[in-house]
């Protein structure tokens, strides 16, 4: 009883609106208002739906109404096509023809964008079309392609790419459109307009997904046609990667339909056609069709598995003997690349049944190509073989035990004796790509190999041989890609090192150095691998820790063996070796690990070193200047202690941060204390807030404000500022502040303030080794940005109140905050700033000056408006820095000179004859980097106000 009272009121309002729409055309646009609001309506009458939109269809013009009511008859359709399905079907192809009537002649694209999903809901919902399918195609073709251009500052956001996208999807909704859509689709293909050939073959792309044979069937010849003349004709490579698309999606689509007995196979006779027209092309290696006709022949035979067994019967073949015929490393480097191509398309399809596959039954000649491509004198020609091989040894079963022999000596020659760096480091990453397939092939025959090669001791001259065993140590590396590989190449590499630090020549540090470096990508290569990075760091750091210690001893008794393993250089890259070794260790495994390094360093504790029978004891933290050597493995501590996993407890924690915040203030060695400063930062950093990490910070700061004050341990002091600071900073401790400040006051000391202003770069910048999220550290995200917002206010109120003597501190400060900060942010801090940046320029500091240079380049590219109002300025400086005694400053200002193009043309023109004249004298550089950047800026400066640009 209750739902009848609603229903009446209903009925009599829709009663009421429907009569209203014969009225006066004034009272329309009200009326379908309220029968918009009625089409929400849920209560509403059986049959009411239907006649609503018959009524509309009937009395109303809807093409003379406002772009506002039609768009309102465009929600009612919507509302009711969502709501009362089935009731409009029971219209029949009634209801389509109205829409037809309403939609027919629509220009608006708002409406547009409405009524397409109006007609693609039509379709998809299976709304009877009956006799009016190509009245519909036709009242929504019209339209394509679409040809519209935003107005500027259009509140409503519809860009052309929308409509592109909504008429697409009707078009390629239904095969029926088939026989009106494609010779539509080949008349624009025809036209001289690209975004008309563009958007024809994209949704020729997009019908290929639901049509069949017979739809096809009748268009093949003139769309194959079509498709080839743009792909050898066109110079976009838009256009030619569409029609591409277009080919593989045609190929697929034929592929798919299954054939009946006595039905005409039409994928073999399109791809006859390809073949017909392209394979010929083939055998002209240094023609201009040779290209686009292999990338439609690889565009069909990627289709699907019967198109790539049809293409590949007929061109592999062809192709091997058109290598045997041309003798020329280009003909035969072109051919090659295209024989790759198609070996490519193989991988697609997994392992093929022999019976199948072209290639298998090639697999002799294949190999014999790519084998001789190795062997010639032309580096690029070898480039793509290596490629190939890599791409033959990922097919399986494809080499056999012989082949794969032989691609281990090629890899192995290449690797160790091509004079080209180029083809040695593709060879070396051949071999590890293909060693984790053929683990047994390459630890059986590379490995000894290199070893034996490594281990030689020739009579040519130091150099070569030097060279050499480089390329042994890169090739262990490069093939560590297996942990059974892993196990053979790591103890080879050891003993290598082993043996220079017993050696006595004058290159041992750069020989260490690279082993150190080998060591690093194997360590790399393993992380991934539990097992692998497990027996990586077991093996690799207490080895490395014994050898140092070791070293370290023997420099405190004054034994001379083993000096060069304490060098800076080869200590610092012993570092990331370790810590390599030690970030992806499971927690369990850590902690196994860490109570032996730690009991090493604060009780001497050696047992758990191989070879550990040391002439004294070890005490890396004891007084006496007999220690210095073993306080320099600290460094080694840091790499460790530093990677290790946040919820990895470090025994004796509280003991090993004040021996090394003890040893950072008072060491003497720059190096030893640098090291203590940022392992002591690290483990803070890590620290879990409360007490303890508050005590330890609190006695840091007792330590370095007095050592800031005076003494001769100032410069210490403010290295362990700086670390703590970073250490502070990037996890959000309150303390941060505090030391920040003490740093900016910092910059107004004559001593200190140059190195406190370089190390705002230190704070702002990415460490290598320590406190990067790498390592676990805690980052917290935008840091750089708070650290901005909190402390440049500060910079620049400290810069105004300075001295003379002191105020490049500040600039140089600032300019490295600027420099690292993301340069969204400094765009919209930049009208404040700018006045900054360019007093900088004046700035008799070079590092100041190459920071700000750094800086200002890309905001000439993303803000040239704001840029614009400084170019007098900013012209001036930029000239004056290209003379410049540092060259790295030169690079840089010629970079920014060339930068400045990108403002508007009108502002530069005054500027283009003087700037042109300023440019010649850098083309006279006696760097060749700096005459390349003047020869850039200088041709984009002549351009200026050119037509076209």
């Amino acid at each position: 009883m209750g739902r009848a009272r609603v229903l009446e009121p209903v009925l009599h309002l829709v009663l009421f609106y429907e009569s209203r729409l014969q009225d006066h055309h004034l009272v329309i646009p009200s009326v379908l208002q309220g029968l918009r609001a009625l089409s929400m309506c849920e209560v509403l009458s059986p049959g009411l739906a239907v006649s609503v939109l018959k009524t509309i269809f009937q009395e109303v013009h809807v093409q003379s109404l406002l772009q506002l009511d039609r768009h309102t008859v465009y929600s009612i359709i919507t509302n009711f096509m969502s709501t009362r399905e089935e009731e409009l079907k029971g219209l029949g192809a009634d209801f389509t023809f109205g829409f037809i009537q309403v939609m027919d002649g629509e220009k608006d694209p708002r409406n547009l964008l409405v009524a397409f999903q109006i007609v693609r809901d039509l379709i998809t919902k299976d709304y009877a079309l009956g006799p009016f399918v190509e009245e519909l195609f036709e009242v929504t073709s019209c339209y394509f392609p679409i040809d519209f251009t935003p107005p500027p500052n259009d509140p409503h956001g519809i860009q052309r790419e929308d409509l592109i996208l909504s008429l697409r999807a009707v078009l390629a909704s239904t095969p029926q459109f088939a026989e009106f859509l494609l010779p539509l689709l080949i008349e624009k293909l025809d036209s001289e307009l690209q975004s008309a050939k563009l958007d024809s073959l994209q949704t020729l792309t997009a019908c290929c997904a639901i049509y069949g044979q017979k739809e096809l069937q009748e268009f093949l010849p003139s769309l194959w046609s079509s498709l080839r003349r743009e792909v050898f004709q066109t110079a976009s490579e838009k256009i030619e990667t569409e029609c591409l698309a277009a080919l593989h999606a045609l190929s697929a689509c034929l592929s798919r339909s299954v054939l009946s007995s006595d039905a005409e196979d039409l994928l073999d006779s399109f791809l006859s056609s390809i073949l017909q027209d392209c394979r010929h092309h083939l055998c002209e290696p240094d023609m201009k069709l040779v290209w686009p006709s292999a990338k439609l022949l690889q565009a069909a035979a990627g289709a699907s598995l019967r198109t790539y067994h049809r293409v590949t019967r007929s061109v592999l073949p062809l192709l091997l003997e058109q290598y045997t015929n041309h003798p020329q490393s280009s003909q035969r480097r072109t051919i090659l690349e295209m024989l790759l191509g198609f070996l490519e398309l193989q991988q697609k399809w997994g392992h093929v049944e022999e019976d199948e596959s072209a290639l298998l039954s090639l697999q002799a000649p294949v190999c014999s190509v790519v084998f001789s491509a190795l062997t010639d004198p032309s580096v690029q020609l070898q480039l793509v073989g290596i490629k190939a091989l890599t791409l033959l040894g990922s097919l399986q079963g494809f080499l056999s035990s012989s082949d794969l022999e032989l691609v281990v000596d090629h890899l192995i020659r290449l690797s160790l004796h091509e004079e080209d760096s180029q083809s040695s480091e593709a060879a070396m990453e051949a071999a590890g790509s293909l060693a984790p397939i053929y683990p047994k092939v390459f630890s059986g025959h590379m490995v000894p190999r290199l070893e034996k090669e490594l281990q030689s001791e020739r009579e040519e001259s130091s150099h070569s041989h030097c060279s050499l065993q480089q390329r042994c140590l890169q090739a262990l590396a490069a093939v560590s890609t297996h942990t059974s590989i892993v196990r053979e190449t790591v103890p080879v590499l050891l003993q290598h090192l082993q043996k220079v630090q017993k050696g006595s020549e004058a290159g041992n540090t750069r020989d260490m150095v690279s082993v150190c470096q080998s060591l690093h990508r194997v360590a790399l290569q393993c992380q991934q691998d539990a097992e692998g990075c497990w027996y990586f760091h077991q093996t690799v750091v207490p080895c490395l820790l014994a050898m140092a210690v070791q070293a370290a001893m023997q420099e405190s008794t004054h034994l001379l063996l083993g000096k060069a393993l304490l060098e800076e250089e080869v200590l610092a890259a012993m570092v990331p070796v370790i810590s390599a070794a030690t970030t992806h260790l499971s927690p369990e495994l850590a902690a196994q690990s860490v109570s032996h390094v730690i009991s090493l360093f604060l009780d001497g504790e050696v047992s758990f070193l191989p070879q550990n029978s040391f002439p004294c004891s070890f005490q890396p933290f004891g007084d006496g200047e007999c220690l210095e050597a073993q306080r320099r493995l600290v460094a080694l501590l840091m790499a460790f202690v530093c990677s290790l996993p946040r919820n990895v407890a470090i025994p004796q924690q509280e003991w090993l941060l004040r021996e090394l915040l003890a040893l950072s203030c008072s060491c003497n060695c720059p190096f030893t204390a640098t090291t203590a400063a940022k392992c002591f930062a690290g483990l803070v950093n890590k620290h879990p807030a409360g007490q303890q990490l508050d005590e330890i910070l609190q006695l840091a700061v007792n330590r370095m404000e007095p050592g800031l004050a005076e003494g001769p341990c100032r410069t210490q002091a403010l290295t362990l500022l700086l670390w703590v600071t970073k250490a502070l900073v990037l996890r959000y401790h309150p303390l941060s502040s505090c030391l920040t400040d003490k740093l900016l006051g910092l910059l107004g000391d004559t001593e200190l303030g140059p190195a406190a202003a370089d190390g705002f770069s230190l704070l702002m910048a990415e460490s290598p080794d320590v406190l990067h999220k790498g390592c676990h550290a805690d980052v917290r995200i935008m840091f750089r940005q708070r650290f901005f917002t909190d402390n440049v206010p500060k910079l620049v109120q400290g810069f105004h109140g300075a001295g003379p003597d002191v105020k490049a501190n500040y600039l140089k400060g600032l300019s490295h905050v600027l420099n690292h900060l993301p340069k969204p942010v400094l765009v919209t801090e930049l009208p404040t700033l700018l006045s900054l940046l360019l007093e900088a320029l004046s700035c008799s500091d070079r590092v100041v000056q190459l920071s700000t240079l750094n800086c200002l380049q890309p905001l000439l590219l993303e803000a040239p408006q704001i840029m614009s109002l400084h170019v007098d300025t900013l012209v001036t400086k930029f000239l004056n820095l290209t003379s410049s005694p540092t060259m790295a400053v030169r690079i840089a200002a010629l970079r920014c000179a060339h930068a400045l193009t990108c403002l508007p043309t009108p502002v530069l023109l005054p500027y283009k004859a003087r700037v042109i004249r300023a440019l010649a004298k850098p083309l006279d550089d006696k760097k060749r980097l700096v005459r390349k950047e003047a020869v850039a800026a200088r041709g984009e400066w002549f351009l200026l106000g050119s037509p076209g640009r």
